[in-house]
């Protein structure tokens, strides 16, 4: 995802998935504690429904919106850790499994590094 975007204009975002389906819209943007990069975000999938937690990276912003690159059912089957609280070093791990995603530590801070910061939440 492109990292000069401020991760809070994601919020209120549509989103959508690699089909163009719309899937929501974007609620929260979590960041990496370790170096602040967007992460993740939230989607609330619906009026009555809870939010789904999506990758931002290999997702992008293009036109506005949020285009994630993967099929609608598998978002909203998506694990729910609950929004608004900071998401766990397993949490995370359960996510980038359920995406099929590379969990691998990039470089930097080792295995313990702690994930999910929400943005615009100072400590």
């Amino acid at each position: 995802m492109q990292t000069d975007i401020d991760p809070r204009s994601l919020i209120g975002r549509k989103a959508f998935d690699r089909r163009g389906a719309k899937i929501g819209t974007v609620d929260e943007v979590y960041l990496d504690d370790a170096t602040g990069v967007p992460e993740w975000a939230a989607v609330r999938t619906g009026l009555f429904t809870r939010d789904a937690f999506v990758p931002l990276e290999p997702s992008e912003f293009v036109d506005g919106s949020l285009r994630i690159p993967f099929d609608r059912a598998l978002i909203k089957d998506a694990p729910d850790f609950g929004v608004g609280r900071h998401l766990s070093p397993e949490q995370e791990l359960q996510l980038y499994r359920h995406y099929g995603l590379d969990s691998s530590p990039s470089p930097g801070p080792g295995p313990d590094r702690d994930f999910g910061r929400l943005a615009g939440h100072e400590e």
